[in-house]
Formats: C-alpha cells, structure tokens, sequence
C-alpha cells in the first residue's frame, strides 16, 4: 500500500472505513505490530486495534476482546448486540439493539449487561 493511501486510511472515520472495508489489510497473526486506533479486515467484518500489541494465532479479532473491538455499520438501525468486555466497548445511553429476536433501548450509559435480564438496563422496543 502506498503512503498516500497508508494516511488514508489512518484518517478515515469508522463510518468513512465501513464504505471501503476493502482497502484495509487482511489480520494477520503471523508477528505483525499493531498500533493503537490501526483498522483490519477479519472475515467481513472490520476491527479496530485497542492496544499496541504485535499479533499472535490466539489474538485473533473476534477471540481477543481486549485487543480489538469489531467496528459496525452505523446504517444498521438495530444491530445484534454483542457481550461487551468493558468501557471501550459498552453500549452509550439510547443505544438501539436486537436480541433473541427482540428490539432493545439502552436506558444508561456505559451499559454492560444483556438485554432482557434482570437489572439489565434496556427498555424492550415495542412497534406499534
């Protein structure tokens, strides 16, 4: 990849990089160091990096929570919800999600929880 297009990349919005997932380097797990904020394909989805770490089998996106956080698309009105691992993945205030089938509302920031659980935080959405 050339340097005009290595910049490119490295400033493109989440939203901007899901429009073009195709120009970010396959993950590797072959020693490869990786930065803080680099952006990945694995499979068909795109990854964000969450630490400097340099790649090994067992960190693979999907598997290694603390290393990567999936990037979705925003265009999803109510994407399935995802265990989140901590703050840098938790689900904001009014975040929109689906789950066993249902539509769910965050009712707090920083949410954790799976929805419909006791205590879970999230208001089941209702169409009418």
């Amino acid at each position: 990849m050339s340097a005009a297009a290595m910049m490119a990349v490295k400033t493109l919005s989440d939203e901007e990089a899901l429009t073009v997932v195709s120009i970010f380097p396959e993950w590797s797990a072959d020693s490869v160091s990786y930065k803080k904020d680099d952006r990945v394909r694995y499979g068909d989805t795109l990854y964000k990096c969450l630490q400097d770490h340099i790649s090994q089998s067992a960190w693979a996106p999907e598997d290694a929570v603390s290393l990567w956080v999936r990037t979705d698309d925003p265009a999803i009105e109510w994407p399935e919800w995802v265990q989140p691992t901590g703050a840098h993945d938790s689900y904001s205030k009014g975040a929109k999600v689906t789950h066993n089938g249902k539509k769910w509302i965050s009712d707090i920031d920083a949410n954790v929880w799976e929805p419909g659980t006791p205590s879970s935080n999230w208001t089941e959405y209702i169409e009418e």
